[in-house]
């Protein structure tokens, strides 16, 4: 497995975080300005993984905590989509929550306000593309050992 690349799709910002070559770490890298337009996201992100060399984008898939679809759910899917049809290999990962624990984290590390509005997002996409990297070691491959 190479590199992966995880988003957090938001309305003001998009959060970038991109994994070791090995696929075990998760570290924050980028934040882009948000868009209502999935393609223009799209267009962003694909910067980014050309930029990252990276093989699958792991985008963060916001549901209510009843598991529902929101309007974020729906921008995120959008935004997955153009991501498809431009080539990209994507993967969808459940993201409930994973914004209060980024800025938990932040908030632990003695970061002001000002600091964390504008890390949030990134330490956000990490801790989305880090679950999904740690699902997929812990998953044995089809007809694997």
């Amino acid at each position: 497995m190479g590199r992966a690349l995880g988003v957090d799709v938001g309305s003001k910002r998009v959060g970038l975080a991109v994994s070791d070559p090995a696929g075990t770490i998760a570290t924050p890298c980028d934040t882009l300005p948000g868009s209502d337009d999935p393609g223009e996201i799209a267009a962003a992100v694909l910067v980014a993984v050309a930029e990252h060399a990276c093989d699958t984008v792991v985008v963060g898939l916001p549901r209510a905590l009843s598991g529902s679809e929101t309007a974020s759910t729906r921008q995120a899917r959008a935004v997955a989509e153009a991501l498809e049809e431009a080539g990209a290999e994507v993967a969808l990962w459940d993201e409930r929550l994973s914004s209060v624990e980024a800025e938990r984290t932040l908030l632990a590390a003695g970061r002001r306000r000002a600091q964390r509005r504008t890390e949030r997002d990134r330490i956000a996409a990490a801790l989305i593309l880090q679950g999904w990297l740690d699902a997929r070691a812990a998953t044995p491959p089809p007809g694997g050992n």
